[in-house]
């Protein structure tokens, strides 16, 4: 039986402020100092992840613009002080729907990975079209 909750280590606690404070801004030009490199962005509708900084960075300021009345209700941490996982809802063309964030940090605090959730389906297929026809010219299509 677990006595204690867990805590984020420092580094990653600081870069989860940095994220909220910038979701909540609807601004996310704090984004880079935040993200690893190589970070891993895992699509809820998108077979194969989004490998680097770049394509991560692109593809939440893409879905920030998509999101309606976005909110974050929740928040568990993992036992390796590494990860957080971060309970959403928002609106998409007038479909609500809920989700998660899974984000993990590296040592220094920079997110590694990130993967989504969302349900029910028909806002995840609202969600699906609009950050398609959104990110069509700028991603390579999912072939597989």
């Amino acid at each position: 039986m677990r006595t204690t909750t867990p805590a984020l280590a420092p580094a990653a606690a600081a870069a989860l402020e940095t994220w909220h404070a910038a979701v909540a801004a609807r601004d996310l030009s704090a984004l880079p100092e935040i993200l690893h490199p190589d970070a891993v962005f895992r699509s809820p509708v998108a077979y194969r992840p989004y490998r680097s900084a770049a394509a991560v960075e692109l593809i939440l300021r893409t879905v920030i613009t998509v999101f309606e009345d976005f909110t974050y209700h929740r928040e568990f941490v993992g036992d390796d002080g590494q990860s957080v996982v971060l309970e959403f809802s928002a609106t998409v063309d007038g479909k609500s729907l809920t989700g998660i964030d899974m984000i993990r940090f590296d040592e220094a605090g920079l997110i590694t990975e990130l993967e989504v959730m969302v349900r029910p389906l028909n806002g995840l297929q609202a969600l699906g079209a609009r950050m398609a026809q959104a990110l069509a010219a700028a991603l390579p299509p999912d072939t597989s």
